[in-house]
């Protein structure tokens, strides 16, 4: 077996961990006693270094393969004629069993693994790509017509739209679906225009800024 199917192999036994050890290093150490056949002890950590990257670059994969699962699960979760609010309520839904540690992964996810963590300034590249992604995918699932004009508008608006549920789902799980759902109701009644999606998406990024320094990775 290759070093890259071992590691792609033990990423999904170590996604349902996440909620009790959260994306650490600890956590794909624990992966290898959900094989199979198990091994007697946890990964060495100089194993999950071979494996997974150095410090918290593997903290990162395990964050980046959360991600992705997620973003899969999206799709084959799906059921036919879901409407975009639907689409994004199920995508929140699946932070739930880590929502506690999500703080921490994006800011993991914002910061460089050049140097130390504390020293470095938050980049947003990595969480609007996340919000993207999920974009994309609800856009494909939802039937959005990528032949109209407004579509790539329509991109964008939703990326933020979620960005921003997302947040107010760290502060405020319960009332997540209702703050997306008036969100969603806005922006078709307004007819958000691009510039305006991207006034938005710079609104939301300070607001994730907070969160990731208030979750003591970033300073």
């Amino acid at each position: 077996m290759t070093t890259t199917t071992t590691s792609a192999k033990l990423l999904k036994l170590a996604l349902p961990l996440i909620k009790n050890h959260g994306f650490t290093r600890e956590t794909l150490s624990l992966s290898v006693l959900s094989l199979p056949t198990p091994l007697a002890h946890p990964l060495p950590d100089a194993s999950v270094t071979a494996l997974f990257g150095p410090g918290d670059d593997a903290r990162r994969t395990l964050v980046h393969a959360w991600l992705d699962d997620a973003r899969h699960r999206m799709k084959e979760e799906a059921a036919e004629r879901m409407r975009m609010g639907d689409v994004l309520k199920a995508r929140l839904k699946s932070n739930e069993p880590v929502l506690e540690h999500l703080p921490e992964a994006f800011a993991l996810l914002a910061s460089s693994s050049s140097l130390p963590l504390p020293l470095l300034p938050v980049d947003p590249a990595p969480i609007i790509k996340h919000a993207a992604e999920v974009s994309d995918q609800a856009c494909w699932i939802a039937h959005s017509e990528a032949r109209e004009s407004s579509w790539y508008t329509r991109r964008v608006s939703i990326s933020a739209i979620y960005l921003a549920a997302e947040l107010h789902q760290l502060t405020s799980p319960r009332t997540a679906p209702a703050f997306l759902d008036s969100l969603l109701e806005n922006a078709e009644h307004a007819g958000k225009a691009l510039d305006e999606t991207a006034l938005f998406a710079s609104y939301v990024w300070k607001s994730w800024r907070g969160i990731v320094r208030s979750s003591g990775v970033l300073v």
